[in-house]
């Protein structure tokens, strides 16, 4: 833990370019119309709307289908993904990863053990000899159906995990945007026509297009969707678990990824627990299928910013890729959902972003030939007052938003 802890602090040293001209733009507070243009200079991008005009989010074909940022209040609404403008701007490659930003992109797990995909075989576990796929880090993918609302991608794709499986599949995925019934709908929830909301959902499908199975005993494969989202003073993240004695569901939480997470930025009670996603430390934490639940979500108390994360958690228990850097002992002993919180790596060295992650994983695949898998991923901002946030946060997350404020002296 402390070896991979290590490599996590070198980490923006590799990744960030040093820009010093005066020609650097920033994305700071930008507005999302802000972020589009900026987008516009150096990649593709499309905008889906609603028929209102305030209702958008922004995709890049080129950045792996990625939805960069939305918004809920048109172009000169807040833009709620974290965009890395000094990186995008640099035109750089980094094999090792494009930490392009944007709330929500599609990865493969593991990244780490004897099955990673990150890995190459007898090569150790450290950032010298991380590499992510370059499917998901540098190649575009296809756009193959576009509507107003929607876009539609397919990518085929060969992964080598560190035990040197072959695998040979095709990504079908699909971005669209959801009106306020459909939300209702996934999330049992009543949503007022007096709040803002902004909600798309993407649809992710893997299909084994090589001629041998996925096996247990060489490796799987998982689908894993990261959200970086901007972070503020007063944010904080609401995961609703399953209740219940340690010894039948194990522990609620594992909040050891990068050092233990101190007292005052997490918070565990009975069946909820709060997390800090301040972008002023660097923390992460993870519950398993038997603690998690397939809803969880974020408060931004400044910003009067509600967000929700749904995905389609199965009906029973699955395995689970584990992505630790290290050879494992239960390499199907993974967690489902994530979420981290970006900081200062070390005193004195500036963070990757600053931004807060909300991420969820499919089971491990464990397909047949032509079998496939599809993992379904929506994210919610609702933007309003607190009275009217108050029920919605009540009815998806179990807490209200006076109490969501006060677990760290909001």
């Amino acid at each position: 833990m402390i070896f991979r802890q290590t490599c996590f602090r070198r980490l923006s040293f590799l990744i960030l370019p040093t820009l010093v001209s005066c020609g650097v733009e920033t994305a700071d507070e930008n507005d999302f119309g802000s972020d589009v243009s900026f987008l516009k200079k150096h990649s593709d991008v499309v905008v889906l709307a609603d028929e209102t005009g305030r209702t958008k989010i922004a995709v890049s074909p080129a950045m792996q289908g990625r939805v960069m940022t939305s918004t809920a209040g048109g172009d000169g609404g807040m833009s709620y993904g974290w965009i890395n403008y000094e990186l995008i701007q640099s035109g750089e490659n980094n094999p090792h990863i494009n930490a392009f930003g944007g709330e929500e992109r599609l990865w493969f797990g593991p990244e780490g053990g004897q099955y990673s995909v990150f890995f190459a075989k007898g090569d150790p576990f450290d950032l010298e000899h991380w590499y992510t796929p370059k499917a998901v880090n540098e190649e575009p993918f296809e756009v193959v159906e576009q509507t107003k609302d929607s876009l539609r991608f397919v990518k085929e794709i060969t992964l080598r995990n560190t035990s040197e499986t072959d695998f040979q599949l095709r990504v079908d995925r699909q971005v669209r945007l959801l009106d306020r019934q459909q939300v209702q709908s996934l999330f049992g929830v009543t949503i007022e026509e007096g709040v803002s909301m902004v909600a798309y959902q993407t649809r992710n499908r893997v299909t084994n297009t090589g001629s041998h199975a996925w096996q247990r005993q060489t490796g799987l494969l998982s689908i894993w969707i990261l959200c970086m989202l901007k972070p503020s003073a007063e944010n904080t993240i609401v995961i609703p678990f399953r209740a219940g004695d340690a010894a039948a569901l194990g522990p609620i939480v594992n909040d050891a990824y990068f050092g233990k997470v101190p007292a005052d930025r997490l918070i565990v009670e009975e069946s909820v627990l709060f997390f800090r996603g301040d972008g002023a430390y660097r923390s992460k934490i993870g519950l398993t299928y038997r603690r998690c639940r397939s809803v969880c979500g974020s408060y931004d108390a400044r910003n009067g910013v509600l967000t929700l994360m749904h995905f389609n958690k199965p009906s029973q228990p699955m395995d689970y890729v584990n992505s630790m850097w290290e050879i494992q002992a239960d390499p199907y002993a993974g967690d489902v959902v994530n979420s981290y919180n970006d900081g200062p790596p070390e005193p004195g060295v500036p963070p990757m972003g600053p931004f807060y992650e909300l991420e969820s994983s499919s089971p491990a695949l464990a397909l047949a030939p032509h079998a496939s898998y599809r993992h379904d991923h929506c994210i919610v901002h609702v933007q309003g007052s607190e009275a009217a946030l108050d029920p919605i946060a009540r009815q998806t997350l179990g807490v209200g938003i006076a109490e969501i404020k006060g677990k760290f002296g909001q």
